[in-house]
């Protein structure tokens, strides 16, 4: 029989907690991953939501289409999901789809109060005197900078270009400048641009993935500005006779029920017909940049076509809602046994319709959850992949704060633990 005095039992007590003490901040964790059936139905995302990295589109596809542009892109920008693409990162001469930055910089003096839709700028004689397609502004006279966002979105005039680039930066080529630098700042990688209509010029260039991203933030960042995109027409000054001069928006798809609502054509001998397009349909917002089609025939046929397959072979599916618990997670020495893992905004994917059946979902976190976590607090990531689309990942974190067991509840758990195997 085995005795012991109370001056062993101290020192047992002692030697116990002092185990605890030193083993309590290691825990036992271990990397978790597991399996989550999604929701059974379809839903479409209500909200813009890409991903930290862009899905791409995959190296084969047997849902490919074809098209004679010799550069393309397509997305899907609910869920920043690539579709489709074809040279996509290949310089090109973006003709008058570079207004679309111009646009940009317009929008954003605009949205920060440098000027306003009413203040009239001067008609330079340069600007007057500009070839290519024209809003015929009057030289010496003042336009509304409304009917010059106009006279450049719809008429797609080079002429109001350069009077919105003198008005705002004194000079086209200062306000080429700042197209350079705002393009850096929204994301632009593989831009240049040397005026503000997009006149020819082998210095000035972009790619169809930049024209995707420059006409997704447009589209963002503006709301209100970018309606302009969806007028089919425009009339501003009078011809040699006195009749008002009334010019049709270029864009084909706004003369279709395709659920387009912008935004810009382009054309010149070097680089064909282009068209950038954005569509909505019951929430799901689908941009795609074409470039080099041959004619306009072609432009006018293959962007239907093709807006077509977006919608038709391509569906979005919400897998979880944003703050929906995907996971419950142990947490260790906490006032709490778990904590819920969610999602900051919808965990939702675009894929092919035919794959839906095929989408697995993982979640991975370490576990247990050393407290104190705080709300917010990334904890792991849901993986989503799909046969022939690259995997998506989503951060997790922590649905609520979990406050860290006091001393004496420390002790308590850990010799539990470590003593009697309790979890």
């Amino acid at each position: 029989m085995i005795m012991f005095v109370p001056g062993t039992v101290r020192r047992l007590w002692i030697l116990l907690l002092g185990a605890a003490l030193l083993l309590a901040p290691l825990g036992s964790q271990a990397q978790q991953q597991r399996q989550r059936a999604p929701q059974p139905e379809a839903a479409p995302a209500a909200q813009p939501a890409t991903p930290a990295s862009r899905p791409a589109a995959p190296a084969t596809n047997a849902l490919i289409p074809e098209t004679s542009a010799r550069q393309a892109i397509i997305a899907d920008a609910t869920t920043g999901s690539i579709l489709f693409e074809k040279n996509a990162d290949e310089r090109m001469a973006p003709s008058s789809m570079s207004k679309i930055m111009t646009a940009y910089v317009v929008f954003d003096a605009l949205k920060r109060g440098d000027m306003k839709l009413d203040d009239m700028l001067p008609v330079s004689e340069r600007a007057w005197r500009m070839q290519g397609s024209k809003m015929f502004v009057p030289l010496g006279e003042r336009v509304k900078i409304d009917d010059l966002l106009r006279g450049m979105i719809v008429q797609s005039g080079n002429d109001a270009c350069i009077v919105l680039a003198e008005g705002l930066a004194g000079s086209e080529e200062a306000f080429a400048e700042r197209m350079n630098a705002i393009g850096k700042k929204i994301g632009l990688t593989g831009s240049n641009f040397r005026n503000a209509s997009g006149w020819p010029d082998p210095d000035h260039y972009m790619t169809a993935r930049d024209l995707l991203t420059l006409g997704e933030r447009l589209i963002a960042d503006f709301p209100e500005l970018y309606r302009i995109y969806a007028e089919r027409d425009f009339t501003y000054g009078k011809d040699e006779k006195g009749k008002p001069i009334k010019q049709g928006n270029r864009n084909p798809l706004l003369y279709k029920s395709t659920g387009a609502d912008g935004i810009k054509t382009g054309h010149t001998e070097q680089a064909g017909y282009g068209l950038t397009a954005a569509a909505l349909r019951d929430g799901r917002r689908v941009v795609m940049v074409l470039n080099g089609w041959p004619t306009m025939k072609a432009r006018a046929e293959e962007s239907e076509r093709l807006l077509e397959w977006a919608y038709r072979e391509f569906a979005t599916y919400v897998l979880f809602k944003s703050g929906q618990p995907v996971e419950q997670a142990a947490v260790w020495l906490g006032k709490e046994q778990s904590v819920g893992l969610v999602s900051a905004r919808d965990v939702a994917i675009t894929i092919p319709r035919r794959l839906r059946p095929q989408v697995n979902v993982k979640v991975s976190f370490d576990a247990p959850v050393p407290a104190p976590i705080q709300k917010g607090q990334r904890i792991g990531v849901v993986v989503v992949s799909v046969p022939e689309r690259p995997s998506v990942e989503f951060p997790l974190q922590a649905e609520a704060d979990v406050e860290r067991l006091g001393f004496g509840g420390r002790v308590t758990s850990t010799l539990s633990h470590y003593v009697f195997g309790r979890k």
